[in-house]
């Protein structure tokens, strides 16, 4: 389903509310005001398979934006607002978008970017004027009448660039109309997480990110309610959940560690009792921070597995984690397989690349076919991987250890990351940490840990020294970081992932 279903069956529910300020659209409003963009865009040129960029900060428009393309069978490519302008320059340029729509509240950005990229056939901006921008609202309300064809888009995203230049995303177009069931991610929601039309969906991360608008577009597809939050800060989402009655929502680890970080008095103020379904993705989540969450807020954990790519997906309930901790858990869409550099398949608890089955090809890299085809199992092309490692148990649960690019040989010994990021993440002097391999004359690699302090904690060499015996009593010996630096800010991007690619750099570069 989508918008223009609940219009007529609960018009004035709210579709969309902005936490903290009098901002919602009724699913009314944004059938219309989706319909009508459709109609604005069709009128400017675009044709199915055409691009609309999109970028925005957390704003209601950015729904409408979305739907308009999904209900004209356009790609919707959002856009990082915390990119530069030649940045975001470069991603609107390499979609060939014949759409670009801004949010005036990024103020020089969005002008910037305008200034940047060749003409399109539209150029729009709401929220305020934006020299070079037609005004997003004027173009609403001039709209012609709605468009009798409404063949299915997609949302065409592109890699956060954590492992390199920003790569298109570009998934096949739907055979369907926008209005006709198939979207695998909307029975995810409604099947795995028994999300419905009675729920208040919570969605804290920037909106350009692939789960934020993902998910919102299949909580609308069901009828719910989405509060989008400005940004992410930990009181304010315990305040959140309590004031507008959530019912679900998604998070990072990272959130989910400053929560716990609260105070005691802090975290037992607010009534969190409304909350069914909290769900973490993105980054992987350190076991005690996981288990400390489930006790805390019961099992209403949910996470998932997946990737800007959705190539495949894993889910896995509280009880099934505590069963077997520190799984992402069970392959939902297709099978998931190990294999190692050749394509072989390993046994259970091999380490190996993750590669999910498929009918299909389920994306291509837009304008870089070397790199879809290095997405590809070798024997079997429609098996792709994101690069990532892991193993299955011998019950079928996947475990992640890192990306390929990220493990440490060390002596000819792999040592994967993630592992020793888990044992620091909850140290009380540690804010965040990345644990990366620096070169070592001997053995290659040596294993580096790169903290971020708590507030209020000092660097010393003696901090350093029990950092490296904490995690020395939890892991084995050879894992055991050789070093720590501290830094002021570790490099992530808005939506939680590390850009470890850019930390390692600086160390070999």
């Amino acid at each position: 389903m989508y918008p223009g279903v609940h219009a007529r069956t609960h018009p004035d529910k709210l579709a969309v509310v902005l936490a903290d300020s009098d901002r919602t659209l009724t699913y009314r409003q944004l059938d219309d005001r989706s319909a009508a963009l459709a109609r604005v865009l069709h009128d400017a040129g675009l044709r199915t398979g055409d691009v609309v960029a999109l970028l925005t900060d957390n704003q209601v428009e950015a729904f409408e934006v979305f739907w308009a393309a999904l209900r004209s069978g356009l790609y919707i490519t959002a856009v990082n607002s915390h990119l530069t302008p030649d940045e975001v320059a470069y991603i609107v340029e390499d979609s060939g978008a014949e759409a670009l729509i801004v949010s005036a509240t990024l103020g020089s950005l969005a002008e910037d970017v305008g200034h940047k990229v060749r003409a399109r056939s539209a150029r729009l901006a709401y929220g305020g004027p934006v020299p070079g921008f037609e005004s997003y609202e004027q173009a609403l309300a001039g709209a012609g009448p709605r468009l009798d064809d409404e063949p299915c888009g997609a949302i065409m995203l592109y890699s956060s660039g954590t492992t390199g230049f920003p790569k298109g995303i570009q998934p096949p177009l739907p055979d369907r109309r926008v209005d006709e069931p198939g979207e695998a991610l909307v029975m995810v929601a409604q099947y795995m997480f028994g999300i419905g039309d009675a729920d208040v969906y919570y969605s804290p991360a920037p909106i350009y990110h692939a789960a934020p608008l993902r998910w919102g577009g299949a909580i609308h597809a069901l009828g719910g309610t989405v509060v989008l939050a400005e940004k992410f800060d930990p009181e304010t989402a315990l305040r959140h959940i309590e004031q507008y009655s959530i019912t679900a929502g998604q998070m990072v680890p990272t959130m989910f560690v400053r929560m716990l970080k609260l105070d005691t008095d802090i975290r037992t103020r607010y009534d969190l009792s409304s909350l069914r379904v909290l769900i973490h993705a993105a980054a992987p989540c350190p076991p005690d921070v996981k288990r400390a969450m489930i006790g805390w807020l019961g099992p209403v954990i949910y996470e998932y597995y997946s990737s800007t790519e959705a190539n495949g997906i894993t889910f896995i309930n509280s009880q099934e984690w505590l069963d077997h901790p520190g799984s992402v858990g069970k392959s939902v869409i297709g099978p998931a397989h190990i294999c190692d550099d050749k394509g072989t398949v390993l046994a259970a608890g091999e380490v190996g690349t993750i590669y999910f089955e498929s009918d299909h090809l389920p994306f291509t890299y837009h304008n870089d076919p070397e790199k879809t085809s290095t997405a590809q199992h070798p024997e079997h092309p429609t098996w792709t991987t994101v690069g990532d490692l892991g193993y299955l148990d011998d019950d079928g649960y996947l475990y992640l250890t890192d990306r390929k690019s990220f493990t440490i040989i060390s002596g000819g010994v792999n040592i994967y990351p993630q592992e020793v990021e888990n044992v620091l993440a909850l140290h009380p002097a540690v804010d965040d940490v990345a644990v990366i391999g620096v070169p070592d004359t001997e053995m290659g690699e040596q294993v580096k840990a790169v903290v971020q302090l708590s507030p209020g904690t000092t660097q010393s060499p003696e901090l350093a020294q029990e950092l490296i015996s904490y995690v020395r009593e939890r892991v084995a010996h050879f894992k055991v970081p050789k070093s720590v630096d501290f830094v002021a800010e570790l490099p992530r991007t808005p939506t939680g992932k590390l850009v470890k690619g850019k930390l390692k750099a600086a160390y070999t570069s």
